[in-house]
This record gives structure tokens, C-alpha cells and sequence, in this order.
């Protein structure tokens, strides 16, 4: 038996022996859907100098600049189809052994997989909204996104007349303190993180599988780089997500 193969028989295992496990999420779960994740060569962060939330509020410039950006993203974002990792978290769901998912994705595929919205902990939020930033009105992203222009002025609310932003953290603006919440109840609470696609730099997030290795829970780790977090995993795995739970799958007695 080799090395990698001792490693997912012992993931299988713990999920076996496992009633509250939790997912952490990043962006290497949704590059096998087909979106760019941010920090890799040609990622969005190379590709486009970050609009400030301070910038958005305060200069129409910047918000038509936000907004064309978005425009340019939403049809992959609106034809992305969950793949084999979220569909595999969300069979964790229908067996009863997961207690959610905490995610830095804001892309929307746990949730079109089929998780409930009250399993996943959207740490940055989520594009598959829009929200008014003075009445607090909350619409899917597809009603409003399908008629905008890239070059058109970034839109406003048909009831207050508000700022309209898609959902979603952006620099400089205070995470949901309800989302940490959730997720700081998620991680104390579990006993088996399965951290699939993320790079485990990015903070406050990061600090959730540190919490899970502190308290002596088991900490498995799926993905293609290091993580600062590696030395402290139960299970550390470099492999493709989709290989990973298919291997996973035919190991598991559902």
C-alpha cells in the first residue's frame, strides 16, 4: 500500500467514525468548476487592482469600475456548476455526519449543490446576491445582473435609491460578525475538519483550522500547496480535490 493510499484510507476512517464534520473551503474547491481563484499566476488578483470599500462608497469612478468587473465575472459565475468536492460535502450533509460548511468562497456553488443556506458560513459573503447598502433589501444577483452594460453607470435600488453592491466582502469592509460567530461555534464544536482548496494564509478565516488543531480535533488537509498549517494536520494530502473524494467515495461504507 502506498503512502497516498494509507492516507485515504485513513481520511475514510475518520469521516466513518466522525457525526460533526465540518468543511473549510477556499478557492482551489471551485477551480475545478472552472473559476479562477485569486492568487496563482493569472489569478484575479494579477488581473485587476482591487476597488476598496471606502472607494466604492465615495467615487462613482471606482463603483463603474467595480461594477464592469462584475459584469465581466458573472456569466462564469452564473453558469459555474458544482463539481465532485462540493457535491461530495454535500453527501456528508444527506448522511447526517456534517454540521457545515464554513467557506471564503463567494461563488455560490455549496449552495447550488444543495446545501441549506443555514449549513454554509459565507466568511466573504456571496455574488449570488445584491444588496442594497441603505435599506438592506437582498435580491438574486441574476435579477439585476443580466441587464447591466459594462460601460452603463453602476446601478441603484428601485426602492431607496441606494448603493447596490453584489453581496460580498470587499477590501477595507468589516466581515458579518454573525458569519464568525457561526463559524468560531462550528470549529469548537466538531470533530473533523475536512479543509479542501484553501491556502490557510488568509485571516480571520485561517484561524478556524488553527482552532481545530489546537483543540485536538482531527484536521485533514486536501490541496495542491503548503499551508502554513501542514505540520499540524492529522491527514495533509497534494492531490486534485475530484481525485481525492472519488478515491474517498469507493473507500467510505455508506
Amino acid at each position: 500500500m502506498t503512502d497516498h493510499e494509507k492516507a485515504i484510507k485513513r481520511v475514510a476512517e475518520l469521516i466513518e467514525q466522525s457525526s460533526r464534520i465540518v468543511g473549510f473551503t477556499g478557492a482551489g474547491i471551485s477551480t475545478e468548476s472552472g473559476i479562477s481563484d485569486y492568487r496563482s499566476k493569472g489569478g484575479l488578483w494579477n488581473r485587476f487592482k482591487p476597488v476598496y470599500y471606502d472607494e466604492f462608497l465615495e467615487n462613482e469612478e471606482k463603483r463603474g469600475l467595480y461594477w464592469q468587473r462584475k459584469i465581466e465575472m458573472w456569466p462564469s459565475l452564473r453558469d459555474a456548476r458544482p463539481n465532485a468536492g462540493h457535491r461530495f460535502l454535500f453527501q456528508l450533509y444527506q448522511e447526517g455526519k456534517l454540521s457545515g460548511v464554513i467557506t471564503q468562497n463567494i461563488d455560490g456553488l455549496h449552495a447550488k449543490a444543495g446545501l441549506p443556506r443555514e449549513k454554509i458560513v459565507r466568511i466573504h459573503g456571496t455574488n449570488a446576491e445584491i444588496v442594497c447598502l441603505s435599506c438592506g433589501r437582498i435580491v438574486p444577483a441574476g435579477e439585476l445582473m443580466e441587464g447591466l452594460e459594462p460601460d452603463g453607470p453602476a446601478p441603484r435600488c428601485s426602492e431607496c435609491g441606494g448603493l447596490l453592491k453584489p453581496n460580498t466582502i470587499s477590501f477595507g469592509q468589516s466581515l458579518d460578525p454573525q458569519e464568525l460567530d457561526r463559524a468560531e461555534e462550528l470549529s469548537a464544536g466538531c470533530d473533523l475538519m475536512l479543509c479542501l482548496g484553501s491556502t490557510l494564509v488568509v485571516h480571520p478565516a485561517a484561524g478556524f483550522p488553527a482552532m481545530v488543531a489546537r483543540r485536538g480535533s482531527a484536521l485533514v488537509i486536501v490541496t495542491l500547496s503548503e499551508t502554513p498549517l501542514d505540520s499540524a494536520a492529522t491527514v495533509l494530502i497534494r492531490r486534485p480535490i475530484g481525485e481525492v473524494v472519488g478515491e474517498l467515495r469507493s473507500q467510505i461504507d455508506w
